[in-house]
């Protein structure tokens, strides 16, 4: 008697508690006997499982920031002041830079509007002495090159020509008078400089095969030939012009100013990366120069070496952002887009992605770490420099491939940024010395034998 009133009472809690509209339309789309056959059958675990699965929604996940210095290496190597101009390079680059550079991207423009915001943030020749120049260390610029390459790789190369190749041949290369005349406005961007070393016809083969010429005239040089893939070219003040000097065979350098007669330049167009920078394909034809705008310490090509030494790590540095930017991206995607009901970074395939990504670009930062430590301990060589842009460059290369491998079909559309740092990093691959080049001067280094044609 007691289990029929206990039946009863369960009965009728039941009825009070269910309700049988619902009840009624839910009949009409399942069959109820075998819910209900399926669910007594299951074990005290499974029904858990269930109960959690529809026990209404959830409290919302607190998800981890988003950050691709997995190590801290700039929380933990940074002075404050020097940590403090980090974020407000990355705030800069986050306000202004971000949301137009996939406008101009498209457009193959460049947004000059953005340079006096770049000229206030005082970051131009940061590592050198004097001349209204920070002198901060090669770290700090390193940090600064990839803080910009992780929004826009392109704006990343033109800084770096600016501010590396062009402002540097000047400071490492230059006479007293020279650096008085040029880098003060250099520095605050109010003169922009370009660097002609590459010709149509000799890229990685410079050193030894440059068919640009120079004929000393009196007082004057005659340059002629052309140069190719010259960033900031169309629109720059000097343009550090790099030729064989026809009397000794010796490689110098001049400076050649905006507007010079037998200076002419036009700009590449249809390239697939780095579209924002201005590229341009200079003709010197009888190009004069007065023998005081020539580089009075650039005699070999080992002085013009000397340059490529100090800018070949800020494109290492560079290819870190350009991967940061992506693996970034593509986590931030994968945590909101949602498939089968629920997030994608919640797959075991997309994780299995993401950490490839994370663990490819902590090991390029904490290289390049290393890299900028030795620099600024005078003991860079040039095989430091090419080790380091030459793994970084090849990672960048398979990280931004799987940032767009984890987005799908939305990977190859511009707006979600991944498929702009997928181009971007060809270049990269490829400027400031191939894989095969920088290669060899990693191999002749550590075997003694040079294999170079």
């Amino acid at each position: 008697m007691a289990n029929i009133f206990s039946s009863l009472k369960n009965a009728y809690t039941l009825f009070k508690t269910v309700d049988f509209q619902k009840l009624e339309a839910l009949s009409k789309k399942v069959d109820l006997t075998k819910i209900v056959d399926s669910v007594s059958n299951l074990d005290e675990t499974q029904l858990q499982g269930l109960m959690k699965m529809i026990g209404g929604p959830h409290k919302k996940r607190e998800l981890p920031p988003i950050e691709g210095d997995f190590y801290h290496l700039g929380d933990e190597a940074l002075s404050d002041e020097d940590r403090a101009l980090q974020l407000k390079v990355r705030a800069f680059l986050e306000k202004e830079v971000k949301p137009v550079v996939n406008k101009y991207w498209l457009k193959a423009e460049f947004p000059f509007e953005l340079i006096p915001g770049i000229a206030e943030l005082n970051i131009c020749g940061l590592t050198y002495e004097g001349y209204g120049c920070p002198n901060k260390s090669n770290l700090m610029e390193g940090m600064l090159a990839m803080e910009m390459a992780r929004i826009d790789t392109s704006m990343s190369t033109f800084f770096g020509v600016q501010s590396g190749l062009a402002m540097g041949s000047i400071y490492l290369l230059g006479s007293e008078a020279q650096k008085q005349e040029w880098l003060p406005d250099m520095q605050q961007l109010k003169l922009i400089g370009a660097f002609g070393l590459t010709e149509p016809e000799v890229g990685s083969g410079v050193a030894g095969g440059l068919t640009t010429t120079a004929k000393r005239v009196g007082s004057k040089w005659l340059l002629n030939g052309q140069k190719k893939w010259i960033g900031n070219s169309t629109f720059s003040d000097v343009t550090i012009i790099w030729a064989r000097d026809l009397d000794d065979q010796e490689v110098k350098g001049f400076l050649v100013r905006k507007g010079t007669k037998g200076f002419a330049v036009e700009k590449m167009e249809d390239k697939m990366a780095l579209r924002i920078v201005q590229n341009g394909l200079i003709t010197l034809t009888n190009c004069e120069v007065e023998e005081e705008d020539r580089l009075q310490n650039a005699n070999s090509f080992k002085d013009t070496a000397k340059v490529l030494k100090m800018t070949r790590a800020g494109v290492a540095w560079q290819a870190v952002g350009c991967a940061r930017g992506a693996y970034e991206s593509a986590l931030q995607y994968t945590r909101t887009r949602k498939q089968f009901g629920k997030p994608i970074a919640s797959f075991q395939l997309i994780q299995n992605h993401l950490v490839e990504m994370l663990s490819n670009l902590t090991a390029m930062q904490t290289l390049c770490f290393r890299l900028s430590q030795l620099q600024d301990q005078n003991l860079l060589t040039d095989e430091h420099a090419s080790l380091a842009k030459v793994f970084c460059s090849m990672k960048t290369r398979d990280v931004v491939s799987r940032a767009r491998e984890v987005m799908g079909g939305n990977g190859i559309l511009l707006e979600y940024d991944v498929a702009r740092f997928v181009a971007d990093a060809e270049a990269i691959y490829s400027y400031e010395g191939t894989k095969e080049i920088n290669t060899l001067i990693v191999g002749r280094a550590i075997t003694g034998f040079s294999a170079f044609v």
